[in-house]
């Protein structure tokens, strides 16, 4: 039966109760090793031990306190990647309140869509402190309604005025306590906190470091000299994955996401300068290095002790694994060295890791399978789960499938989340006898996980089931975006006509008569390896598609502008 597990050694992966005691002692034990931050340019900023860093925190927290914040109180983080971040969220948790750390005001203020979400999440947590960058301060302001005034909203600088308490009582925590809430992605709805205790964000964030360093074994310790990330930490993948850096004493240089979007050359230098480098990024992160470095901007790139690359957060797609070990081993990088996983927020972060040390591997899907047969011919393989961790493939009654047999993936673990705060109805479907039920779909073969789509968003036209993202991914590849240019498919009721297929894309064309070549090519393409007639196609700008913060398209949010008109299309 599809159920795989992995050995246990729970104890020497916690060895202290809570994330305070263990940072603490992970600090202490190198005292030299800390934090940089980047500016936009790549160039350092700034850095701090991590001595200094939780030193900071402690004197943010008796500021909090002092404000009258108190154990279990939501502290809203919306900042920017920085040190004023880490003072916020790290003083929320040595306090005892939970953090809920948001994206920043640059990347909000672009969305009323966004903003109104934000003051959503903030009402629904009866959160008790934002503290944000004065944009999205005057702004969330504006928004509020008045009916619900917004709690306290101050600036770090304003924060850092504050006078500090004396004393603080802070409760000792256990590993079963919640440490903060995290909240998902949002791409099926309306964004729910995941309370993330004490004792899983430990053991997930050394899991993840036990993955990482598996085909190092024998080095574990010393095969990394840093670690360098763009990824937001508002994002669980940034988040954990610092978590794990100073868990175990690694130097973090930590990059601007607009400075990765706009010039990537700029994080694989900083990997190439810093020794034996280990980096996360989800796969349109690795698509983006792709897709806009030439041959000239490779020129003196030596990404030969890049340790491991990292990849999760969304499906990993083979084109772009291909693409990127292509071009990027004549500048040294080893296609072993290439690491798919599998992770999501109600599950700390990662459930499953490839640690072989081997180049990465596909299959097809598999024959005659609800998940196949729909034009996606292969998926990559995303490992084994890591350790202390349960991946089953649960058929719709919830038993374990048997090996290559498509259903929804289970988890059961440390990592688990402990429920969605304050919606014991979302919690009691999500988790069943303390498995998680991902909703992601995919099978298992020879204890290894490959993921062909998700549950959710499964399509039922006619009587067939199909996975949009399978529809997105061939419209992209017609439109010739190279992963820049996103699509979102999705069904509407149409009365006696039942389900109808709808897909927007995403383009980088003005011309007339090529939005209508497009537009048919588009049509033939998805009735041919679909055998489906679209309902409607709708062509808009690049940048258009509301997404994630790990760049999955929101097709409920898609779907809601559509048939309220509100997607501004093109031609």
């Amino acid at each position: 039966m599809a159920t795989v597990d992995r050995g246990t050694f729970s104890t020497a992966l916690i060895p202290y109760p809570n994330l305070p005691e263990a940072l603490g002692a992970a600090a202490s034990q190198s005292p030299t090793s800390g934090l940089t931050i980047l500016d936009r340019r790549g160039r350092a900023a700034g850095r701090r031990t991590y001595l200094e860093v939780l030193a900071a925190a402690a004197q943010t927290a008796a500021r909090l306190a002092t404000l009258g914040i108190r154990p279990g109180d939501r502290v809203v983080v919306a900042l920017p990647s920085s040190f004023d971040w880490f003072d916020v969220w790290l003083g929320a948790i040595h306090l005892g309140a939970l953090p809920v750390a948001t994206a920043p005001g640059a990347a909000v203020g672009a969305s009323q869509v966004q903003l109104a979400k934000l003051t959503g999440v903030v009402g629904k947590l009866d959160a008790k402190l934002i503290v944000s960058t004065a944009g999205l301060a005057e702004k969330l302001s504006e928004a509020a309604p008045s009916e619900e005034p917004l709690p306290p909203c101050l600036t770090p600088d304003e924060l850092a005025a504050a006078s500090s308490a004396s004393t603080l009582d802070v409760a000792r925590a256990s590993p079963d306590d919640t440490a903060f809430l995290q909240l998902t992605s949002g791409s099926t709805g309306f964004p729910r906190a995941v309370q993330v205790t004490h004792g899983g964000a430990i053991h997930n964030a050394l899991a993840l470091d036990a993955g990482v360093a598996a085909p190092h074994r024998s080095d574990s310790r010393g095969f990394i000299d840093h670690w360098a990330s763009w990824v937001p930490l508002y994002h669980d993948m940034g988040l954990i994955s610092n978590l794990t850096l100073m868990l175990k004493g690694v130097d973090l240089h930590l990059m601007p996401s607009e400075a990765f979007l706009g010039r990537p050359r700029l994080w694989l230098e900083n990997l190439a300068s810093g020794g034996r480098t280990v980096a996360t990024a989800p796969n349109f992160g690795y698509q983006l290095c792709v897709d806009r470095l030439g041959d000239g901007d490779l020129e003196g790139l030596d990404l030969s002790n890049w340790q491991v690359a990292f990849s999760a957060a969304e499906m990993i797609r083979p084109e772009t694994v291909t693409a990127f070990l292509d071009k990027f081993a004549r500048c040294g990088f080893k296609s072993e060295n290439y690491r798919p996983g599998y992770g999501l927020a109600e599950a700390t972060l990662v459930v499953a890791i490839d640690d072989t040390g081997g180049a990465p591997r596909t299959l097809p899907v598999p024959k005659g399978s609800n998940g196949g047969g729909f034009g996606l011919s292969e998926v990559f393989c995303v490992g084994g789960p890591v350790l202390d961790t349960r991946i089953r493939i649960a058929a719709p009654d919830g038993s374990a499938s048997p090996d290559g047999r498509i259903g929804e993936v289970w988890a059961k673990g440390p990592g688990v989340f402990k429920g969605y705060y304050n919606e014991p109805d979302a919690t009691a479907e999500a988790l069943v006898d303390g498995w998680l039920r991902t909703g992601d779909l995919g099978f298992l073969d020879r204890g290894e996980l490959y993921l062909t789509g998700r549950l959710k968003d499964l399509l039922i036209v006619r009587g067939e089931n199909l996975m949009p993202h399978e529809l997105e991914w061939l419209a992209e590849s017609v439109s010739g975006g190279g992963g820049l240019e996103r699509a979102a498919a999705f069904s509407v009721s149409r009365g006696g006509e039942g389900e109808q297929v709808i897909l927007v894309v995403e383009v980088n064309v003005k011309d007339s008569t090529q939005l209508q070549n497009l537009a048919r090519d588009l049509r033939i393409e998805i009735g041919h390896e679909f055998g489906v007639t679209l309902a409607d196609v709708v062509l808009v700008k690049r940048g258009q598609l509301p997404k994630t913060t790990s760049g999955k398209v929101q097709r409920g949010l898609i779907r809601e502008r559509y048939l309220n008109e509100e997607l501004p299309r093109l031609g």
